[in-house]
C-alpha cells in the first residue's frame, strides 16, 4: 500500500471562504476520481505556530493507483482551480505502508 501526504500553507489571499471551498474540493476526490482505499483532509488544529495549514492523506492500493489520481483530469483540475491560486508552500511525501 502507499500512502500520499501532502501539507498546504495558503497564501494571504485565502481567506476563511476560500479555505473552507478549497477543503471542499479536496473532500470530494475520492467520490470524483476514486482509486484511494483511505482519504483525510483538513485543516490544521492550530495547537503550534508554523504548521501547516492543511493536511491531506490518502492511502492507495499500489503505485499505478496514486499514478493515475495524480495524473487524472479531474484531480489536475481541482489542483488548477483551488489549489494553486492560493497556495504558498506544497509539501508531499509517499511510502510505502
Amino acid at each position: 500500500m502507499l500512502r500520499h501526504v501532502v501539507l498546504f500553507t495558503w497564501s494571504d489571499d485565502a481567506d476563511e471562504e476560500r479555505r473552507e471551498q478549497t477543503l471542499a474540493a479536496l473532500r470530494r476526490l475520492p467520490e470524483e476520481v476514486g482509486g484511494m482505499t483511505a482519504f483525510a483532509v483538513g485543516p490544521d488544529a492550530g495547537l503550534r505556530p508554523g504548521n501547516a495549514h492543511t493536511a491531506l492523506v490518502a492511502d492507495f492500493p499500489d503505485v499505478e493507483a496514486w499514478r493515475r489520481y495524480a495524473e487524472d483530469p479531474v484531480h489536475l483540475q481541482v489542483i488548477a482551480d483551488h489549489v494553486t491560486p492560493v497556495l504558498a508552500a506544497r509539501t508531499a511525501v509517499q511510502y510505502e505502508v
